[in-house]
């Protein structure tokens, strides 16, 4: 079996690298020796693999595992499809695919796989018009001058773990020194000291506290995110111009087609018709105790 599944990927490998390029060329670019997508290129226990099959699920794993597109990825990913069809087959061999729960597994893969196709379907009728993208601009970043600040944060587990390290400060430990020796942020190491960051380039609420500080003030209370409680030490600030609106229009195209997605997923909501079942809805209230009803 190594053998031929060594063979196949070989063999899928160049055929891979061939369709991928070729999508990406204008068409009189694309070889004409390239294999269409029907063909087969396996055949195990009766069933076919097609080279279309194979490109799509190449694709999917390329994006999940952000690698090199490779000969050496191509004949992996080709490895893990074939375990992947042997197993389904001696699943269904099995009966495992008339399992309660592998019904309701696939329903449920079902419905996300056309979710995503819907939303994909959606952005590609997203594109802003250069006038709403210079609109947004002007909006993030031509209203206020842009102000960047240079911070160290200790970044610790819990709250009370942030309020003894600032009766520590208070008392005049140094807040470098404490970074070093607690906190686990990767930063931890040079002390917690952070690069130059202005806003939208922290989680909100790490922003904001620093924002609030002034140059060599550190936060009073710790500040909660989903990393963690963290202690803030701002060391300086400065004003900085806007970016070019070239560096940032993917950054902004993505901003509004996310804030479209948005809509279009409440509109679709406002629209279903949905009804919740009254006799659950009863007697969910009637096992409610007393005081909570």
């Amino acid at each position: 079996m190594n053998k031929l599944v060594f063979f196949f990927a070989s063999l899928v490998a160049l055929a891979a690298s061939v369709g991928l390029a070729a999508e990406d060329k204008p068409a009189e670019q694309s070889s004409a020796a390239a294999p269409s997508g029907d063909t087969t290129i396996a055949t195990i226990n009766g069933e076919e693999i097609s080279l279309e099959m194979f490109r799509s699920y190449y694709a999917d794993r390329l994006r999940q595992a952000r690698e090199a597109n490779t000969p050496d990825f191509q004949n992996r990913v080709f490895n893990e499809l074939v375990n992947l069809l042997v197993t389904a087959q001696d699943a269904q061999a099995k009966g495992l695919d008339k399992d309660k729960r592998f019904e309701l597994a696939a329903e449920i893969q079902h419905l996300q796989l056309l979710s995503r196709f819907a939303i994909q379907n959606a952005v590609k009728t997203l594109k802003p018009s250069d006038e709403e993208l210079k609109k947004a601009y002007e909006e993030r970043y031509g209203k206020d001058k842009r102000i960047e600040y240079k911070a160290r944060h200790i970044l610790v587990k819990t709250e009370e773990e942030g309020k003894k390290l600032i009766k520590e400060l208070n008392g005049g430990a140094d807040f470098s020194e404490l970074a070093k020796t607690r906190s686990l942020g990767p930063t931890g190491k040079d002390g917690g000291e952070l690069p130059w960051f202005g806003k939208g380039q922290m989680v909100q609420p790490f922003t904001d506290a620093t924002a609030a500080l002034k140059p060599g003030e550190y936060s009073k209370t710790p500040v909660q995110t989903q990393f963690g409680w963290h202690v803030i030490l701002l060391e300086d600030t400065r004003e900085t111009d806007p970016p070019a609106f070239d560096d940032v229009k993917d950054e902004l195209i993505l901003a509004l087609q996310q804030n479209t997605l948005g809509s279009y997923v409440s509109e679709l909501r406002e629209k279903a018709d949905l009804k919740l079942n009254p006799d659950l809805i009863k007697a969910t209230d009637e096992a409610k105790p007393d005081d909570a009803k």
